[in-house]
């Protein structure tokens, strides 16, 4: 069995009936949505969902700065008053 990463779920059918009861029961929370007791799916708020984009931004930026830091064969240094 799978484990639930929400505190709120749902089934297919409710979703189905009345998506906006839940996300208004839910307050911003992520509801899992079961099909057979097993979750299928997550909603998630607009909001929350744009926030976990911009932290794997932030995150995949973080792997790409720390990989070119440790290759520091190919880089050039320049004085500030250079630039």
């Amino acid at each position: 069995m799978r484990q639930i990463l929400a505190d709120c779920s749902a089934s297919i059918s409710e979703l189905k009936k009345n998506p906006t009861a839940l996300l208004n029961a839910a307050d911003g929370a992520a509801i899992a949505i079961l099909n057979h007791n097993t979750p299928a799916a997550y909603l998630v708020p607009a909001e929350t969902y744009e926030w976990l984009m911009d932290m794997l931004d932030d995150y995949e930026l973080g792997n790409l700065v720390d990989s070119r830091r440790g290759d520091l064969s190919e880089a050039v240094e320049v004085s500030l008053d250079d630039l």
